[in-house]
């Protein structure tokens, strides 16, 4: 139902504003040319092309621009090499750093599907109109997508399908859920 886990740093649902979103996540250096380990969280295509510019952000440094020098599949990941960075001390220095676009180079979501950062950030109501709460973050946990709804007291996990969705309205942010009898007891944290 959803796209892959782009995630967003800002919840508005604004779709001229712009926020960053969250594309790749730096894990660690690989080799000694200045190549990291890249977790893709994009499903566009080009996305990490050779030329590319996307926005590193690394914990404790300001937010820069980068260009990518070359790129290649490594696994589950791929091996990322940025320009300027040509050494595996420099690599190292991109550890735990997050890639991101601005949210208008992110292409429109295929009719009925949205992107995880569309979500985050949605008011949530039951069929009855009864507020829920509001999506915090949306994960996969194996059989499907989860919206983590924050409710005020606590956390509720609800699975995202079709089958309990009457409406979603990310324009709005609005997300209307019709759940059988018991679910939302049944699937509040208690930690």
């Amino acid at each position: 139902m959803t796209t892959r886990t782009m995630s967003s740093k800002s919840s508005t649902t604004d779709p001229d504003s712009s926020e960053a979103v969250l594309v790749g996540l730096i894990h660690k250096p690989h080799g000694i040319r200045g190549e990291v380990a890249v977790e893709s969280l994009s499903e566009v295509e080009n996305r990490f092309a050779v030329g590319a510019q996307l926005v590193l952000t690394v914990p404790g440094a300001p937010s820069r621009s980068v260009r990518i020098r070359s790129c290649r599949p490594h696994g589950r990941s791929l091996l990322v090499g940025f320009e300027g960075i040509d050494s595996r001390d420099r690599a190292e220095e991109l550890r735990h750093g997050r890639l991101e676009v601005d949210r208008r180079e992110v292409p429109p979501a295929p009719a009925g599907a949205f992107y995880h950062f569309e979500l985050i950030g949605c008011r949530c109501i039951d069929d009855s109109g009864q507020e829920l709460g509001v999506v915090r973050a949306v994960f996969e946990d194996g059989g499907g997508e989860i919206l983590s709804i924050e409710d005020g007291s606590g956390e509720i996990l609800v699975p995202f399908v079709r089958a309990f969705l009457k409406r979603v309205d990310v324009a709005a942010g609005l997300i209307e859920l019709e759940l059988p009898d018991g679910l939302i007891e049944a699937c509040r944290s208690r930690s």
